[in-house]
C-alpha cells in the first residue's frame, strides 16, 4: 500500500517553476491538446452566486431554511452529481430506464454546477490525459491551490479534437434530454429561485440558492484538487500521471467522490468507498435505488486490485468491471 503524499510546486502560465517536478514547467496546455480561454460566463456565475450568499443568506439563516439548504444539497450533489451524472451517465457503472436517469440529471442541474453535457465532455478528456504519462499540467496536480482555483473556476477548456470522448458510453452526447438540459440549465437553477422565493422569502434564495450553489462549485473544486494532492494511495496505477488520493472526512462530505484512488482505480465501480470504513453514501444510495428496481445491472471491482488481476486491470483502463450479485 503506497500512503505517501505530496505537496504542490508552484508553476506559473509561461512555464517557469518554484519546485519538482520538471514536467509541471510545462506550458498548461500544449497546442496540441487545446487552449484555455477565460470564461466570463463562468466567472459571473460563481461570483454572482457567492456574494450575495456570503452577505445574505449566511447572515439570514434560520432552521428552516438551512434544513431545505441541507436537503437541496444531498439531492442535487448526492443524487444528482456523484450518483447520477458522475457514476450513471458518465461510467455507465449501472443501467437504469430513462425516467430515472432523466430525473437524475435533472438533480445534477438545479446544483448549479453547470450543463450535463459540458462536464462529460471535460470529465472525459481530463481521465484520457490524467491516464497518461504525458498529462498537461492543467489536467495534473503539480500546482497551487491558488492557481487551480484561478485554472479551474475561471477559464475554459476548448479541446484540439475529440479523441478524449471515446471514453464516454457512445448514447450519452447523443441523448435529446441531456442536450435540452445542457442548452437551458441555468433557467433551471433560476426557476428553483424563483419556486424558494414564493415559498421562503427572497433571504432563503440567498442561502437556498446562493449559498448553497457557491458551496457546491467551491468543494467539488476543493475536494477534486485535495484529493489528487494529499491523502492515501492504496492503488498505484503504472503509466498514470495521476492516480488520485484517498481522504476519508472528504469522501464522507463528498458522498464517496473524496475516495478518489478508489475511482481512478476502478472507474467501472459503481462502489467508491472499497473498505469498511469508507463511508460512500452514494454507493447506499444506489442500493437503495436498486432495491426499488430503478437501477439495474450494478458494477463493482471490488473483489482484486488493480495491479493483481487482468479483469481489474481493464476495469483501471476503463473497460466493464465485473457485475455485482
Amino acid at each position: 500500500m503506497n500512503t505517501a503524499t505530496r505537496g504542490p510546486p508552484e508553476v506559473t502560465l509561461n512555464g517557469g517553476s518554484t519546485g519538482e517536478p520538471l514536467a509541471s514547467t510545462a506550458a498548461p496546455v500544449p497546442p496540441d491538446v487545446g487552449r484555455l480561454r477565460f470564461d466570463p460566463a463562468r466567472a459571473l456565475w460563481l461570483w454572482g452566486m457567492l456574494i450575495p450568499g456570503v452577505t445574505v443568506g449566511l447572515t439570514a439563516a434560520t432552521p428552516t431554511t438551512v434544513a431545505v439548504s441541507l436537503l437541496l444539497t444531498f439531492a442535487t450533489l448526492c443524487l444528482g452529481h456523484s450518483v447520477g451524472l458522475h457514476r450513471g451517465v458518465i461510467h455507465r457503472t449501472y443501467e437504469a430506464g430513462p425516467l430515472t436517469r432523466g430525473v437524475l440529471a435533472y438533480l445534477f442541474v438545479l446544483s448549479g454546477l453547470g450543463g450535463p453535457l459540458s462536464w462529460a465532455r471535460l470529465h472525459a478528456v481530463r481521465d484520457y490525459w490524467q491516464n497518461r504519462p504525458d498529462c498537461p499540467p492543467y489536467f495534473a496536480y503539480g500546482h497551487s491551490m491558488a492557481r487551480d482555483f484561478g485554472w479551474n473556476l475561471h477559464l475554459r477548456f476548448e479541446p484540439a479534437d475529440d479523441r478524449a470522448l471515446a471514453r464516454l458510453p457512445p448514447d450519452v452526447l447523443k441523448d435529446s434530454w441531456l442536450r435540452f438540459l445542457e442548452r437551458t440549465w441555468p433557467l433551471h437553477v433560476l426557476g428553483l429561485a424563483g419556486v424558494v422565493l414564493v415559498v421562503l422569502g427572497p433571504e432563503a434564495v440567498a442561502l437556498c440558492v446562493c449559498a448553497r450553489t457557491t458551496a457546491s462549485i467551491l468543494g467539488h473544486w476543493a475536494v477534486g484538487y485535495a484529493a489528487h494532492v494529499w491523502g492515501e494511495r492504496r492503488h498505484a496505477l503504472p503509466g498514470a500521471a495521476e492516480s488520485g488520493t484517498n481522504i476519508w472526512v472528504l469522501g464522507v462530505l463528498s458522498f464517496g467522490e473524496g475516495f478518489h484512488n478508489n475511482h481512478h482505480a476502478f472507474p467501472g465501480s459503481a462502489r467508491m468507498g472499497h473498505q469498511a470504513h469508507e463511508l460512500d453514501l452514494g454507493w447506499w444510495v444506489i442500493r437503495g435505488l436498486r432495491r426499488l428496481g430503478l437501477v439495474r445491472d450494478v458494477r463493482t471491482a471490488l473483489d482484486a486490485a488493480p495491479e493483481e488481476t487482468p479483469e481489474a486491470q481493464q476495469a483501471v483502463r476503463g473497460h466493464t468491471p465485473r457485475t455485482a450479485a
